[in-house]
């Protein structure tokens, strides 16, 4: 299954996440969705990237110092990451998404092998292969982030590359 959310901006901290309707999470796809939308903000502000990745989180609780030392790692001086899960983005345009934002996330075969869980892929527009969010579902039936593979290295934008 596939599916894509649209967002007429995006948000600039948690208490904007809150207010999407994506935000009851009462779908691992959404969830999903509402991870690159935090992780957009780290380029304006990683403090309020921070706070929306926690409420994602639920009641797993807030980042660990590790952990957001292992966002700053892999997003500063690198912001264009998190962008090219962005519709619209390609490294020929330094991963400018087109507007309204969209993202689009689907599950493959092996998505539910493990129950309570959601496996979601998302396509950088920079990299060859998709990459996963894992999501569990909570009690509640609520579907929080429980670990994402979204950071990794990808194309450089051709403003950047030297080879382009």
């Amino acid at each position: 299954m596939k599916e894509t959310y649209t967002f007429a901006a995006l948000p600039q901290n948690v208490a904007e996440l809150q207010a999407l309707p994506e935000a009851a999470m009462d779908n691992p796809f959404k969830t999903a969705a509402l991870t690159v939308l935090a992780f957009c903000r780290f380029e304006g502000s990683v403090e309020d990237c921070h706070e929306m990745l926690d409420f994602l989180r639920g009641p797993r609780g807030p980042l660990s110092p590790y952990d957001k030392q292992f966002i700053r790692d892999r997003l500063r001086g690198k912001e264009y990451v998190a962008r090219s899960y962005l519709g619209g983005t390609s490294p020929a345009n330094d991963y400018t998404p087109s507007q309204p934002y969209t993202v689009t996330v689907f599950d493959g075969p092996y998505a539910y092998t493990n129950e309570g869980y959601a496996n979601i892929d998302i396509r950088s527009s920079g990299a060859d292969t998709p990459r996963r969010v894992t999501l569990r579902k909570t009690k509640e039936g609520k579907w929080v982030l429980w670990d994402q593979f979204l950071l990794p290295d990808i194309r450089q934008p051709e403003s950047a590359n030297p080879w382009a």
